[in-house]
């Protein structure tokens, strides 16, 4: 959709007149800034990563929030895991002094492997904002297919390191649409309730949301949406609110307030090293191994698994490839990583007898995003807070869940900001292309129009209440939709179809799915809690049963 568009509905394109402070953002400014040095070249910690040889009872694949859950309850009930995490571990602080870069001011830690950031916004106020880096095994990896490109979390807690915190779980009624072979009353009663609590899930205080200068910009979404007639929810999060108040009064280094989230939060944000891993550590019966891409799993010629891991340096070149045994492999890289890995395994025939559903059921959780330009009497706040704290609920009437989101410039904008989560019907599937050696997806972007109708159910209608308009320069010159990406990819190794009703794939006992991948393509909501809850139900029927 373009400015075109706009103006046969008798709307005006965005203008910069709109805006008194014109250019002089912090976002101009780090697209104007020239490349960073390479100050982060070598590796930052000094690990004890597993080695070639090595027997484990349980490897997990990844370390997102899907493994996190496998691992621990793994180990209390007392069996020895080693995690094998592509990413970095993220616990040394760099040059700066701060383990994260700035949402604003991006380095070589913000992107994985990328000459060039991808900024999921890629413009502001007429300005590019994307801007040469080096190559680095940084935080946030835009992983680009023919269609669609899909952001990930790379390091030691997956995804839990580059998401807004958004810990909601989806609507009853809703669940049965989800996943319809699980039972919704044990997943209300025994899971959701385990993984918030594992999660350390809270909801923002009332009283200081309605004070806050940094939730004028959620202030002013309600008031929009409540005028329209839809109602404004206030959703939980991962962060320390008693934190973010000491940010607000200046006595604690900010971070939230500091607009760090998309490359990582330094301080406030309770990602998964902060709750899952630190009770993993505690356990004393895993080990992690950061900088290690498993590659190949087939089975071992004495029983349980033969599994090629290559051991990577900060610039992405493999250093070493180890040859692990272990009896159990749990596949947790997230949806793409496990869906990829799979179709790979499948096709080569390093694990034959995986079913034909390996790979299909893939969605972008119905991701899309635009920004509205408000009236100069309706501020949505220079200081804006980065954890996103309320939606807008049109699901049952128009098919859409959106977050009113924070655009952390620094600047006073008038600028309100959504990302969508919609009822998109459309489904891709992960193939093998034996002439390249990777796995592709067959996502097409003409698949992103139900979103977009979906999002317009609700944006089209607060603008014709309010007499505002679209922005068009956030994703492009004269384009209004973020209809580029997902945040939230899900399925491809789909619960009860390429697995069983608990994730264990078909024809290769001691192999598992627990991930995002089990899920097929959407969740009404942010996926994350969902996700940890299934993989707590999972795991505790697997421990029960299997070992």
């Amino acid at each position: 959709m373009n400015d075109t568009s706009l103006k046969n509905d008798g709307r005006a394109g965005f203008s910069r007149r709109r805006f008194i402070t014109g250019t002089g953002s912090l976002l101009g400014a780090a697209a104007l800034a020239g490349p960073t040095p390479s100050a982060w070249a070598t590796p930052r910690t000094a690990a004890a990563p597993i080695a070639s040889g090595s027997r484990v009872p349980a490897l997990v694949i990844g370390t997102g929030y899907g493994g996190c859950v496998a691992a621990l309850r793994l180990a209390q009930a007392g069996t020895d895991v080693h995690m094998a995490e592509m990413g970095m571990a993220w616990d040394t602080p760099g040059p700066d002094g701060k383990i994260f870069a700035n949402t604003t001011r991006p380095d070589d830690r913000s992107f994985w492997l990328r000459t060039r950031t991808k900024q999921p916004l890629s413009n502001f106020l007429g300005f590019p904002l994307d801007r040469n880096v080096n190559r680095y095994t940084g935080i946030l990896d835009a992983e680009e297919f023919g269609g669609i490109t899909v952001y990930q979390g790379r390091g030691v807690g997956g995804g839990s390191l580059v998401n807004g915190g958004m810990a909601v779980t989806p609507r009853r009624e809703n669940f049965g649409a989800i996943l319809p072979t699980v039972d919704a009353e044990e997943m209300y009663s025994t899971y959701y309730p385990r993984a918030n609590s594992g999660l350390g899930v809270t909801t923002i205080d009332p009283a200081w949301f309605e004070e806050a200068d940094c939730y004028q910009y959620a202030r002013v979404g309600r008031k929009h949406a409540e005028r329209a007639g839809f109602p404004f929810l206030f959703v939980p999060a991962v962060y320390d609110w008693d934190y973010m108040k000491r940010e607000a009064a200046g006595t604690v280094p900010r971070s939230a307030l500091d607009g760090e989230i998309l490359y990582g939060n330094n301080h406030g944000k309770k990602s998964l090293q902060k709750t899952y891993i630190d009770r993993i550590r505690a356990t004393g019966r895993v080990t992690i191994s950061p900088l290690h891409k498993v590659t190949t799993v087939t089975s071992a010629p004495g029983g349980g698994y033969t599994v090629l891991i290559d051991q990577l340096d900060t610039t992405g070149r493999t250093t070493a490839t180890k040859t692990v045994t272990a009896d159990k492999v749990f596949f947790a890289a997230g949806s793409v990583g496990t869906s990829k890995l799979l179709v790979g395994l499948k096709a080569t025939g390093a694990l034959p007898l995986l079913n034909d559903e390996v790979g299909r059921g893939w969605g972008d959780n119905g991701n899309v995003m635009c920004g509205r330009a408000n009236h100069l009497w309706d501020p949505t706040g220079k200081l804006q807070a980065s954890i996103p704290t309320g939606g807008i609920d049109n699901w049952d009437a128009g098919g859409a869940f959106a977050e009113v989101a924070p655009l952390p410039t620094g600047i006073e904008t008038w600028a309100s900001f959504y990302l969508s989560i919609t009822k998109n019907p459309h489904r891709a599937r992960f193939t093998w292309n034996a002439a390249a050696g990777r796995a592709e997806l067959d996502w097409q972007t003409a698949w992103k129009q139900p979103s977009i109708d979906a999002a317009k159910t609700i944006f089209d209608r607060i603008n014709r209440k309010e007499g505002t308009i679209y922005r068009s320069d956030l994703f492009g010159v004269h384009k209004i939709w973020g209809d580029h990406l997902t945040y939230h990819p899900l399925g491809g190794a789909v619960l009860d179809k390429a697995t069983d009703n608990y994730g264990r794939l078909h024809g290769h006992p001691g192999l598992y799915v627990i991930d995002g991948a089990l899920i097929p393509g959407n969740t009404s909501v942010n996926p994350f809690v969902t996700i940890t809850a299934l993989a707590e139900r999972n795991i505790e029927r697997i421990i029960a049963t299997d070992l």
